[in-house]
């Protein structure tokens, strides 16, 4: 999410600037100045290059390339356009905390302002010098401020959009995206995967006969146990509905079998309802020759009906399709 704003802002801010820079190079050559009119053109190409790598490379990367060209650009209109470049300089200041790092556009502040105080012909005076310094600190402070907001807003749209509300456990977009970045693994002949899909038997008993907050409270105590057997690299995540699903790094199916064991274990004894124990089926595969998540998660989900349909509280563990 967070690419993806900057990005956003690379679109309008990088093609912006680069038409500015473009337009004050032809503006300084029709004025008879050669040299400005060339860096005006040299720094809009710098622009323009800048917004073009970071839109084909989909990151922000090139967003210090595109923060320099603001630097040199208001260098120059400083030392061409004396203090009528002022506005131009301050609407840089706010700019530069949105495309880069806060501390980043802190240090490129400053620089802007040094620039401010030492281009000839900029300051009238002692009290517009003392007022483009407190103007600059305050348009600084207001700029890292709405950054730092933005940021906080930024991580809790990313939470809310990534994470089940109820259980807090990573929700099925984060699964998804877990199971295609193991698949596209280049390591995984070496460094085996495993999947374990889980489903609460009669849940929705659960909830005809107690309510829906003790269906609730059951999808808690359920994400709460598997939270604590689940260990990194490996992964937990709530799948949707009744069912969870947790990923985990091992070489075999018969670790696999032992780590299904030792969960179903651990859930049939500890998981309880209004009515009593509740328990779970599971389902389970190794990650073996498959070319999209969706095959290697279809396994898991047989396996799943198989023992839902063998009389439910049990595990299955699919067959590999390769080695073992």
């Amino acid at each position: 999410m967070r690419r993806h704003f900057r990005l956003g802002l690379i679109k309008i801010l990088g093609p912006t600037t680069a038409a500015l820079l473009l337009l004050f190079g032809i503006y300084q050559w029709l004025q008879g100045h050669a040299w400005s009119a060339a860096a005006g053109a040299a720094l809009a190409g710098l622009a323009a290059l800048a917004t073009s790598l970071a839109l084909r490379r989909g990151d922000g990367r090139m967003d210090p390339l595109l923060t320099l060209s603001w630097l040199l650009g208001s260098a120059l209109a400083s030392h061409a356009l004396h203090r009528a470049a002022v506005p131009w300089l301050y609407l840089v200041m706010m700019s530069n905390f949105f495309v880069v790092a806060r501390g980043v556009g802190l240090a490129c502040n400053a620089t802007l302002i040094v620039i401010m105080l030492v281009t000839p012909g900029t300051l009238l005076g002692t009290e517009h010098t003392f007022s483009l310094i407190v103007v600059s600190l305050l348009i600084t402070g207001l700029g890292y401020v709405l950054s730092l907001r933005l940021e906080g807003d930024r991580v809790q749209l990313e939470q809310l959009a990534s994470h089940d509300a109820l259980t807090g456990l990573p929700n099925r977009r984060m699964l998804e995206r877990s199971l295609s970045q193991r698949v596209a693994d280049t390591r995984r002949k070496s460094r085996r995967h495993g999947l374990v899909v889980i489903d609460i038997d009669h849940f929705k008993e659960v909830n005809d006969l107690y309510g829906h907050a003790a269906g609730d409270r059951t999808l808690a105590e359920l994400a709460a146990l598997l939270r604590f057997q689940v260990r990194a690299p490996d992964e937990v995540f709530r799948f949707g509905g009744e069912e969870f699903v947790v990923v985990t790094r091992l070489q075999s199916r018969n670790e696999l079998a032992a780590f299904a064991k030792r969960l179903h274990q651990v859930t049939r004894e500890a998981l309880r309802g209004p009515g009593g124990r509740i328990s779970v089926s599971l389902g389970a595969a190794m990650l073996c020759d498959e070319q999209h998540w969706q095959d290697w998660f279809s396994r898991a989900d047989a396996a799943l009906y198989q023992a839902k349909n063998g009389g439910r509280d049990t595990y299955v563990i699919a067959e590999d399709l390769a080695h073992e």
